[in-house]
């Protein structure tokens, strides 16, 4: 499950630094939830810290992305691993060439 921002965000720009993922990101006009790399912050709290600072309660799960846990997990694990091997194209570390 990914969750999402509705339109009752108010820009309080609370959630966004609290994403391990860094998921979340201002839209046109309000915050947004990238499904891809929403992982309802499995893998680094128990809880989605987005939620637990949002004071409009303005973030459900996302009804069109309905993950299990496990599939929260492998996708936890993908964004680590990309995470891992830095942006695309950069080096691969010292001595590669």
């Amino acid at each position: 499950m990914a969750l999402m921002i509705t339109d009752q965000c108010i820009n309080c720009d609370v959630c966004e630094p609290e994403c391990p993922n860094q998921a979340i990101s201002m839209g046109p006009e309000y915050y947004q939830i990238d499904p891809q790399r929403c992982t309802e912050c499995v893998g680094h709290f128990d809880a989605p810290q987005c939620v637990q600072v949002c004071p409009v309660e303005c973030i459900p799960i996302n009804p069109d992305h309905r993950e299990d846990q496990e599939t929260l997990w492998a996708k936890y694990r993908r964004l680590q691993a990309q995470q891992m091997a830095g942006p695309p194209g950069a080096a691969a570390g010292p001595g590669s060439a």
